[in-house]
């Protein structure tokens, strides 16, 4: 990481001509316009463009970001910081663009394998601890932690649950942009509820930037999923301790 603090006037100087704010702005505004592809915006991509850097110039003169260092407080050096930060603040920008006069949002669906089912599940290995399960279609669920050999236990023994599974092996995913790149985040447990819901439960011991971004696209899928109508009411929640299952379960499960 760069040393700003050992920058002399010199460097400062030609620095200054590089890190101009509207060449930033400009920066990470193609950056977000091309995070922003795949997300099917129906509106000419020009206009687009140009919402963006209005976005990114208005959230850069705001009062939403907070420099702490006084150091960092003089123009250079805060222009010098934001630039070498594009990536976090394209990514905090991204999470909150949603195209305007959008009636619902439509999931798309893999061509090749649309619908996915725990009873097409095929034979696997694994040296992890195991326990043979009553409440799921796959024979046995697999422990990565004490922590979530205790959720399956709630799970297999709390009333308002009518079945569940463990995600592994079974190629449920959801798509999400983080840092510029699209990753593939896959939620822990799938569980079928007694009063007809799905909730994805996803456990987490320590939250971070990066959970609350595979959130935030975990609720659209659930937003499209629900809107589409075709697979039932789904909900997501996650666990960050192995005590609060029962307060998740209840929340999610009762009539």
């Amino acid at each position: 990481m760069t040393d700003l603090s050992k920058l002399t006037m010199i460097d400062l100087e030609q620095l200054d001509r590089e890190f101009r704010l509207q060449s930033f702005i400009f920066r990470a505004a193609r950056k977000a316009f091309d995070g922003l592809q795949g997300k099917h915006f129906n509106g000419d991509r020009d206009y687009l463009a140009l919402q963006l850097i209005q976005l990114v110039e208005q959230f850069l003169t705001s009062n939403k970001v907070m420099i702490p260092s006084l150091f960092h407080q003089e123009d250079l050096r805060k222009r010098v910081l934001l630039s070498l930060n594009t990536d976090q603040i394209v990514q905090h920008l991204a999470r909150h663009i949603q195209q305007q006069n959008v009636e619902r949002i439509e999931p798309i669906f893999d061509t090749e394998f649309p619908i996915g089912s725990t009873e097409n599940m095929r034979i696997w290995y694994t040296s992890k601890p195991n326990h043979p399960t009553l409440k799921s279609q796959i024979s046995h669920v697999v422990f990565d932690s004490t922590w979530e050999a205790a959720e399956a236990y709630h799970l297999e023994h709390s009333d308002l649950v009518r079945a569940y599974a463990k995600n592994d092996h079974l190629g449920f995913y959801v798509l999400y942009l983080y840092n510029g790149v699209v990753r593939k985040f896959f939620p822990d447990y799938m569980i079928r509820l007694k009063n007809g819901k799905t909730l994805i439960l996803e456990v987490k011991g320590q939250d971070s930037e990066q959970n609350k971004v595979k959130r935030q696209h975990l609720d659209q899928w659930v937003q499209a999923v629900n809107q589409h109508g075709g697979f039932g009411e789904w909900c997501a929640d996650v666990s960050f301790s192995a005590s609060d299952i029962g307060d998740k379960l209840a929340k999610h499960g009762q009539a």
